[in-house]
């Protein structure tokens, strides 16, 4: 854990007021170093930095280290909405080999929305002033990244998935997800709010993130949890939408008739479902998925409810739940193992969890797809960007569709980025 201060801080103070309305939350994050966690046009910003807690993965570790953060934070806030009060943002590495460490970051100011509700937040240490609230900026020049392949190029990644289905045929791995990458550069200084903001707009209905330079517009719930109930939204299957109704609707009638589809699907439902049942008095999910309608693909989906038996908060449930089949594979260990042999290059944080958490332990994560992570500088007129997009490979698994899957994943980041 890396505190701000070198002595053991003063706690923690976190007010909550009801705020005037306000027409984009987004203008009034950091250009730069923007906290974002925007669905529907819900949700919050985050600004400053009260507390950082680093952290090597998503393991228990990091609900202890929230606890004994919190654990004397005083709390004023009758505004009671989910999302108020004390929060940190996070965001987790995929492998707690990564050498990409994750971090919770507690902002000194967050502005939130639900529905016609407008909050405003400050956190501080106690014995300080209170922050003052951020004032709303233009934002900056348009900028575009310039992408292109990066250690596997589409013939490196069908051998990859060739890989992989070496594995299931030895019987090592029912499942096994296999990512590639895309490398490049954008200008210092850029406007990062354009980046989530082009997704927030063009990806409604999922989760628009930014988290310590990790933009992205994630579908999938990892878990939320508020009020002793966690929720989870599993995806696996995909196919591309069809360039006319007629097509569109074929496209996902064969979706949700596919073998190899419904296949993969199950393994990742499977794995939640396992993962949260000790900690449910109470576990409900679909007996079929459903298939999820997005802007660029649809997706096999299924929908999971928890009762929670005792008191365990989001980021417990995050540790026991990544990875999940739908970004690993099954059996969960030998899958990161083939995934630490097939790929060439760290995740980092791309399919690990992303997200926020607050005082009580409720949060809303969600797995940190079709995004992209933006470097430190490290001199120059350029930042270093990388984004990943990877595919279920399962016994049937064909490398050319497969690395097809990919580029429609890529599609959201890709766009956003030009």
């Amino acid at each position: 854990m890396t505190f701000l201060d070198a002595a053991r801080p003063a706690r923690l103070v976190a007010t909550t007021r009801e705020a005037d309305p306000v027409e984009d939350l987004l203008a009034y994050a950091h250009p730069t170093a923007p906290l974002v966690w925007l669905r529907r046009g819900d949700g919050f910003v985050g600004v400053g930095e009260t507390l950082r807690i680093d952290v090597a993965g998503a393991g228990d570790s990091v609900g202890s280290a929230w606890r004994a953060a919190v654990e004397d934070a005083a709390v004023d806030d009758p505004v009671g909405l989910h999302g108020t009060g004390l929060i940190a943002f996070g965001a987790l590495p995929f492998d707690p080999e990564s050498t990409t460490r994750g971090a919770l970051i507690v902002p000194s100011v967050v502005l939130g929305r639900s529905g016609d509700r407008f909050w405003i937040t400050t956190i501080h240490r106690e014995g300080r002033p209170a922050p003052q609230p951020p004032e709303a900026t233009g934002y900056g020049p348009y900028w575009a990244a310039t992408l292109g392949p990066g250690r596997l190029d589409p013939e490196g990644y069908q051998n990859a998935v060739r890989g992989g289905l070496d594995a299931i045929a030895a019987g090592e791995v029912s499942k096994v997800v296999l990512a590639r990458e895309l490398v490049g550069t954008i200008p210092a200084g850029s406007d990062l709010r354009r980046l989530a903001r082009a997704l927030s707009t063009g990806y409604p209905d999922t989760w628009a993130y930014a988290v310590d330079g990790l933009i992205g517009a994630s579908p999938e719930t990892l878990i939320s949890v508020a009020g002793g109930v966690a929720t989870a939204r599993v995806l696996a299957g995909t196919a591309a939408r069809g360039a006319d109704p007629d097509a569109d609707a074929a496209a996902s009638l064969a979706l949700a008739t596919s073998a190899k589809d419904l296949d993969e699907h199950q393994y990742a439902v499977q794995s939640v479902v396992a993962a949260l049942r000790p900690y449910a008095g109470a576990l409900s999910a679909s007996e079929q998925p459903f298939a999820l309608k997005l802007p660029n693909v649809w997706h096999l989906a299924t929908d999971i409810e928890a009762g929670l038996a005792d008191s365990a908060s989001s980021l417990d449930l995050v540790a026991a739940l990544h990875p999940t089949a739908a970004v690993a594979g099954t059996p969960t260990d030998a899958a990161i193992a083939a995934i630490r042999r097939l790929e060439p290059f760290d995740r980092g944080r791309y399919a690990g969890p992303v997200g926020w958490v607050d005082a009580n332990g409720d949060g809303e994560w969600a797995i940190a797809l079709r995004c992209a992570q933006v470097g430190e500088a490290t001199g120059g007129d350029t930042l270093p960007v990388t984004a990943h997009a990877g595919a279920g490979i399962v016994a049937g698994s064909d490398p050319e569709a497969e690395l097809l899957e990919t580029r429609v994943k890529f599609r959201p980041i890709v766009d956003a980025l030009a």
